[in-house]
């Protein structure tokens, strides 16, 4: 399973309709709306998400 770098949902990579690379790495996203979020701004998504990770706080889950 792979995870919404916008909202933390984790997402199954088979069945997913919403995907965009970045630096030649493909990432998943919940709705259309989280894959605009990641697009404008990337790295700002990416970051939060690596903190999220080491700080072991629970997903968002949100804007989607």
């Amino acid at each position: 399973m792979a995870v919404d770098p916008v909202c933390g949902m984790e997402i199954d990579e088979k069945t997913c309709k919403y995907k965009s690379e970045y630096k030649g790495k493909t990432y998943y996203f919940c709705a259309p709306g989280c894959v605009l979020d990641f697009e404008e701004d990337p790295e700002k998504y990416l970051n939060k998400s690596k903190e999220r990770r080491e700080s072991k706080e629970p997903p968002p889950y949100g804007p989607c």
